[in-house]
């Protein structure tokens, strides 16, 4: 049961950002390896990131930029399994990838929060936030560090394949398949939100000009599992931000919505901020 687990951080909601990144290599079901750096985005840090990570320009103004730890990504990632909760890790390293034109690392990627909604039924639809399961398994951690979010997204597999018996390369395939194995939830798919999709439980509002209709907009993030709602509240959990937004504002005068976003993650719920072209690249992996 030999695999790598890695996480993120960025320095606005533009995904291929980061500013940091964390590996932590397991052999069986112990941690064997954990490697850190903070990395040059080459692009602005929103000052709402800096709350939650507490990194700034000052801090990576000599650390390396993405191209110049792709090799070093390549020897340690190339052809592993390769854990992250959620997809949004594994996202960022493709668009940083883009964003510089080079060759995306090639790897089997594992998604722990997929793993945890199968392996522990009260997590299926929601509660499976990597805080709120760790708080759950009473794994102690520093939440928004790079190699910290790492080992935990790890320790939740090892835990999975130890209570469900189930092995490491067979959850490759089983978090393939519908969470629940009925006919039901194979075929069901609800505008509230697809329950076998990739984002299920998910609670998505759209702000800003979109390169598409909102209704159809609404359409794809239904039927990748997601929520649609038209405001957000302490149930949302992704504010989707037009592109351009993003770019033409350079983290100033935001949207009500926006706003609205940061204040409920200042007050401790989990939201995710992310570009609409993130989050497109997110629901088709």
């Amino acid at each position: 049961m030999d695999f790598l687990a890695v996480d993120v951080e960025t320095a606005n909601a533009d995904i291929a950002s980061i500013c940091q990144i964390g590996i932590v290599s397991f052999q069986g079901n112990k941690i064997i390896k954990e490697w850190g750096t903070l990395v040059n985005p080459d692009d602005f840090f929103d000052p709402f990131n800096i709350e939650i990570h507490g990194i700034d320009a000052k801090q990576v103004i000599n650390a390396p930029h993405f191209p110049n730890i792709l090799s070093l990504l390549k020897d340690m990632l190339g052809g592993q399994i390769v854990v992250s909760h959620m997809p949004f890790d594994r996202l960022a390293i493709m668009r940083a990838s883009e964003k510089y034109e080079l060759e995306v690392v090639q790897c089997r990627w594992l998604d722990s929060a997929r793993i945890a909604r199968r392996a522990w039924t009260k997590f299926a639809y929601s509660g499976y936030g990597l805080a709120n399961l760790a708080s759950e398994f009473g794994i102690v951690f520093r939440r928004h560090s790079a190699v910290e979010d790492a080992r935990v997204a790890g320790q939740l597999v090892v835990k999975a394949i130890q209570e469900t018996g189930i092995s490491l390369n067979d959850w490759l395939t089983r978090v393939q398949k519908p969470i629940f194995m009925t006919t039901t939830h194979e075929t069901r798919i609800s505008k509230t939100g697809n329950p076998d999709g990739s984002l299920c439980g998910e609670n998505v509002v759209f702000t800003g000009a979109l390169s598409i209709p909102r209704r159809e907009a609404a359409d794809l993030a239904a039927q990748a599992g997601c929520n649609v709602d038209s405001e957000v509240k302490q149930s949302t959990t992704i504010l989707i931000v037009g592109q351009q937004a993003i770019r033409k504002l350079a983290g100033h005068e935001k949207s009500s919505k926006h706003r609205r976003a940061e204040d409920l993650i200042r007050e401790g719920h989990k939201i995710q901020i992310l570009g609409e072209e993130d989050f497109w690249k997110l629901v088709t992996l």
